[in-house]
Formats: C-alpha cells, sequence, structure tokens
C-alpha cells in the first residue's frame, strides 16, 4: 500500500514538474483579429516559444507577441502579434506605399497588398523594434502612436508553430 501510495505521489508531482517546466519555455496563444492575414487567420491557435529571445535578438520577418501599454477589459496589457520588419539602429522610411529599411525597399513576398500606408521617417532607437501587421490596411502597430516603437523587452516570444486549424498544423514562416 505504502508503495502504491509513493508512486502516486511521485506521478504527480513528476507531471506537475513536466506542466511547469513546459510553460516556461512555450505559451499557446489564440490570434484575435485580421491585422496578420493573410499569415494568420482570426482564432488560429499558436504555440509561441518564450525562451528563444532569452539568448537571441528578434530577426526581420519574426512574428513575434509582445505586450502593449493598452489595457483589455480585466485591466491586463493587451497581446499584440506583429512582424518584426525594422531593427535596433536600422532606419525606417514608409513613403509612397513602400518600407524602406536604410535606403533600400523592403521585399516582403508575405503581404497581401503590397501598399503600406503611412509617412514614417526615423531611426530605431537601441533595444527597440518596429513591427506591422501584415494585413497593412488593418493593422494597429509601430505606425500607430498607440503601439508605437516597442520595447525588446516587451516581446513574449516568437510565434513558431499553428495548432489549429488543422489543415494549417505547422510551422510558421
Amino acid at each position: 500500500m505504502k508503495r502504491e501510495i509513493f508512486e502516486w505521489i511521485k506521478t504527480i508531482v513528476v507531471s506537475i514538474l513536466i506542466a511547469l517546466l513546459v510553460t516556461a519555455f512555450i505559451k499557446p496563444t489564440m490570434v484575435q483579429g485580421y491585422s496578420m492575414e493573410p499569415t494568420l487567420s482570426e482564432n488560429d491557435l499558436l504555440i509561441i516559444n518564450r525562451l528563444l529571445y532569452k539568448r537571441d535578438l528578434p530577426e526581420r520577418g519574426d512574428i513575434v507577441v509582445f505586450e502593449s501599454t493598452q489595457l483589455d477589459e480585466e485591466g491586463n496589457q493587451k497581446l499584440f502579434i506583429k512582424r518584426v520588419v525594422g531593427l535596433p539602429g536600422e532606419k525606417i522610411e514608409i513613403s509612397d506605399g513602400k518600407v524602406y529599411i536604410n535606403d533600400s525597399i523592403l521585399s516582403e513576398e508575405y503581404l497581401a497588398e503590397e501598399f503600406t500606408h503611412g509617412d514614417i521617417q526615423e531611426t530605431i532607437p537601441t533595444n527597440k523594434l518596429f513591427v506591422i501587421g501584415d494585413n497593412r490596411n488593418n493593422s494597429l502597430d509601430s505606425r500607430n502612436e498607440e503601439i508605437g516603437i516597442i520595447d525588446f523587452d516587451a516581446v513574449v516570444g516568437k510565434a513558431f508553430i499553428r495548432l489549429f486549424p488543422f489543415s494549417e498544423l505547422g510551422k510558421i514562416e
């Protein structure tokens, strides 16, 4: 009897440790809204790698989840998901519907519409990122004062796997 109790306790403790370990490294996230279409759609279920940016910096093209300064109904910081376009020290310019990084047009094959609204010209400060949604006509992002250029510390992680819908299951590019 004592041996069975010990085995049950051991199983429970190991299960709790595994659950804590998994939630420390990954985070499931549901896409809300249409700002990342056509890449991501509303209600897509994603896995976010929380550990990746503890040792590496985001790269241009990464899709990141970050905490904004906006609050949800419960008073928590809203999470946003956007694509990294500009990195620290780079000059970003948006004019005539095009995005330029250090005076070169940014190639963005993931966009459905190639026109990017905005009139921006600035250098991205240290430890900051310029992020934009793939659906340029329907995205609250770094082009808007409410979001602005985001702090690297606000990044929760990188979206790297889509779990749902099952027809889209796989790594996110």
